[in-house]
């Protein structure tokens, strides 16, 4: 069974009590930043996100039922008030509480059931190597982002060009992504940015990042960027619990072959993994 599947096993069965990231993660043998990852890219939701929609799929149904206390609902589905309930009911089906136990139906509504997603059709990839790396001082272009929300990493590279040039002290002048450590949400930061030797006269509107001194596995992605999710899916689900290896709560690089040509996204990319 795939992680993401066995982590979808581990919410529904656990769903009447309190869940966390870490828990999950924990129960799946693998770090949180691993499991948001896996699962961002598989169900395209994050964890908590997926867990808060179940649970508010079941309180729908129950309201529909004939549930009268509302509030016994709402602590049932990890509330602890009748209002932040509501809220977060409305913000997820567009009805209040009220109007979907006087209407006695979830017709309409965007329900989330229990679900298994399809086994990956497995990616080849050749064998990865090990790589240690001294500390990393780059300047980029820094948004927030979910796993849900990859698509716009495209534009925020379409964004980050016009950058490039006005960056001075450029260690490799060759653009790496930067993917940061993910919080309980599921959401990470993301960078374009350049690796450069130090920070003097830094552009204003960019980011510094600073890595630690960190050891890698590293994958070669040789197909078209838009298939870097494809080969994630596969290194995050598959090879790296199958080898036995843990991923860091760190920082995961995104390194574009020399040949990279960001016209037409084709030249291969090296996926650079934390490894505790």
């Amino acid at each position: 069974m795939s992680l993401s599947n066995r982590a979808l096993w581990v919410i529904d069965r656990n769903l009447s009590r309190p869940l966390s990231l870490a828990e999950i993660a924990d129960a799946c043998g693998v770090s949180r930043h691993h499991l948001a990852h896996a699962f961002g890219e598989a169900v395209g939701m994050t964890v908590m996100e997926y867990v808060r929609a179940r649970r508010l799929s079941d309180a729908a149904g129950a309201l529909a039922a004939g549930a009268q206390n509302i509030l016994d609902v709402a602590i049932v589905g990890g509330y602890g008030s009748h209002e932040a309930f509501s809220r977060a009911f409305r913000t997820r089906f567009g009805a209040t509480p009220e109007e979907v136990r006087r209407s006695g139906t979830t017709a309409g509504l965007d329900l989330i059931a229990p679900r298994e997603i399809e086994e990956p059709i497995r990616i080849r990839l050749g064998p990865p190597r090990f790589q240690d790396a001294d500390e990393i001082l780059a300047l980029g272009l820094r948004e927030r982002r979910s796993f849900g929300d990859l698509r716009a990493i495209a534009d925020q590279w379409r964004r980050f060009g016009p950058e490039v040039g006005a960056i001075r002290n450029k260690a490799d002048p060759i653009p790496i992504g930067v993917l940061m450590q993910s919080d309980d949400e599921g959401a990470f930061d993301y960078a374009c940015a350049v690796e450069v030797t130090d920070f003097s006269d830094a552009p204003a509107d960019l980011a510094r990042l600073r890595v630690s001194a960190q050891r890698y596995v590293v994958f070669h992605h040789a197909g078209h960027v838009s298939g870097l999710g494809a080969t994630y899916r596969a290194i995050l689900e598959d090879l790296l619990p199958e080898a036995g290896l843990t991923l860091a709560e760190g920082p995961s690089l995104e390194r574009h072959r020399p040949a990279f040509d960001p016209r037409t996204g084709e030249g291969g990319v090296d996926v650079w993994l934390p490894l505790v």
